[in-house]
């Protein structure tokens, strides 16, 4: 399981080092993860055998229906396979940091299943949407939540 944010920086060729405590986890499986665009104009960063059965349903919807074929280019046209390098790397290809905003600053976020990587501004912004929604925060089905 993901959880926590971590300040991270990219390096000059566009490479995350994914925190020690993660690597392994991330790439359980085929030892692949995947990187891709996400509507939040965030990235998702997935274990490549947790992503096979989200890109599978996406891939089962319409290209005529226009909202189904509009995820489609984002979710599946923006997924790149990558692997970690030896120092524990991931390379962020140019067209995704350029989609999510990224320069060096970045936010890494647990989501559970997988991360998502955030450019600092994007992440301070997710925050004061966050902190401005009030009472409002929980949606329906959470208003029961107790912490």
């Amino acid at each position: 399981m993901f959880q926590g944010a971590a300040a991270l920086s990219l390096d000059a060729k566009g490479r995350l080092a994914i925190p020690a405590r993660h690597r392994d986890a991330l790439t359980a499986g085929a030892g692949e993860l995947v990187v891709t665009g996400h509507p939040h104009r965030c990235l998702l960063i997935y274990p490549a055998d947790a992503w096979q059965p989200i890109r599978d349903k996406v891939l089962a919807g319409s290209s005529l229906e226009p909202r189904s074929a509009m995820l489609k280019r984002l979710l599946v046209g923006f997924a790149r396979e990558e692997r970690l390098d030896g120092a524990g790397r991931v390379l962020v290809a140019p067209e995704l940091r350029q989609f999510a905003e990224l320069e060096k600053s970045v936010w890494l976020v647990g989501q559970g299943s997988h991360f998502e990587l955030w450019s600092d501004a994007g992440w301070q912004k997710q925050q004061e949407l966050m902190f401005g929604m009030g009472a409002d925060l929980l949606p329906p089905g959470l208003e029961d939540l107790a912490l």
